[in-house]
């Protein structure tokens, strides 16, 4: 189970890490925040179903520590500030 939940660590941090450098270069680029908005969209699609797949199932809770929640949480909220700020 840990394999298909680094990969989505791995996605949803390339897409946060990717909205986060994105910079308009004016009020004028709505292409920047068109990007900046997908990305971060993109970023809290994938952590929660990283999320969703590390609560389901009891057996999986029982083998995986509670540490498995705190990357796509932290993502999560990182994402929806930047979407917030960034539009």
């Amino acid at each position: 189970m840990a394999v298909p939940l680094v990969l989505l660590y791995t996605v949803a941090a390339g897409c946060c890490y990717y909205a986060m450098t994105i910079r308009p270069s004016g009020t004028w680029d709505k292409n920047a925040y068109a990007a900046t908005s997908l990305l971060c969209f993109l970023t809290i699609a994938a952590s929660t179903l990283a999320l969703l797949l590390t609560v389901a199932p009891a057996s999986v809770r029982r083998a995986m520590g509670r540490w498995w929640l705190v990357p796509p949480l932290v993502l999560i909220a990182v994402a929806t500030v930047r979407w917030m700020l960034g539009s």
